[in-house]
């Protein structure tokens, strides 16, 4: 394991462990609300320092970016962190929810990890070496018929334009597949498509650290992931499509007629 992609693993690791301790004590946690829909705990926050802490005593002069902390400015390497994805799943007790990291140099992303602490799955991937599942190989689906696809997304919450938008996205391919999943972390439904157990998912108005490592895990498995609307990179925008590359063909064309808003709201980033 690369040593870079090793110290992202022992961070990862640890804040699972303090996600995991936290969960008999939901009921009594502080909750605070970011904006609507929009949720952060002390356990948000905690997982985040403990990342962090690990991540800057391997290597002090790299960056950050984080949900909860915002961005600390460094060399040409960046770290993209997001503590719990899937907070409003956590406080619920839905076992839907991971760990987050990734790191980029100068914007291209090197290194992935997503960790699921209630199953312990750890899913890594080092540009240009493939991906893992705890040290297992991956790719993504083989699916190549739109019809058998069973493919993953999020809801936007706040603009009724954006939700118009999605229904209308939706509709073009909820009854031309298997089936639709909205399981409320994006970071595990790429992580799904990057290990075959969803063979597409898009999502728009996301945050660069809930898709930076389910990106490269998915371009790592022989996926590919891009802007939702372009061939952009889906970091810049916040709009995600990603599946294996049939499946992706099939979703590209069914999405063609519709055009990103000229305002395109933010979803919550939990």
């Amino acid at each position: 394991m690369h040593p870079m992609l090793n110290t992202a693993v022992k961070a990862a690791r640890r804040a699972g462990t303090v996600i995991v301790r936290a969960l008999p004590d939901i009921d009594r946690l502080r909750v605070e609300t970011k904006s609507r829909h929009d949720f952060v705990t002390e356990v948000d926050r905690r997982a985040e320092e403990i990342i962090i802490k690990t991540l800057k005593a391997a290597y002090p002069d790299h960056g950050i970016l984080a949900e909860e902390s915002g961005a600390d400015a460094g060399n040409e390497w960046e770290w993209v962190i997001d503590p719990l994805d899937g907070t409003t799943n956590f406080l619920h007790g839905f076992p839907q929810f991971a760990v987050s990291i990734a790191l980029r140099r100068r914007g291209r992303l090197e290194q992935a990890v997503v960790f699921d602490p209630l199953r312990d799955e750890l899913f890594t991937a080092t540009r240009g070496e493939g991906a893992q599942l705890n040290d297992r190989r991956i790719r993504v689906s083989r699916v190549a018929d739109f019809d058998l696809a069973l493919l993953g997304t999020g809801f936007p919450f706040r603009e009724s334009d954006s939700v118009a938008q999605w229904v209308r996205l939706f509709e073009r391919v909820a009854c031309r597949t298997s089936g639709v999943r909205r399981a409320g972390s994006a970071a595990l439904d790429l992580a799904y498509v990057a290990c075959g157990r969803l063979d597409g998912f898009w999502e728009t108005g996301l945050k660069p650290w809930d898709i930076a490592a389910g990106a490269l895990l998915i371009r790592e498995a022989g996926g590919i992931a891009s802007d939702l609307f372009t061939d952009g990179d889906p970091l810049d925008s916040g709009n995600i499509l990603a599946a294996n590359p049939r499946v992706y063909g099939h979703m590209r064309t069914a999405f063609a007629d519709d055009t990103r808003p000229a305002d395109q709201p933010t979803r919550p980033a939990n």
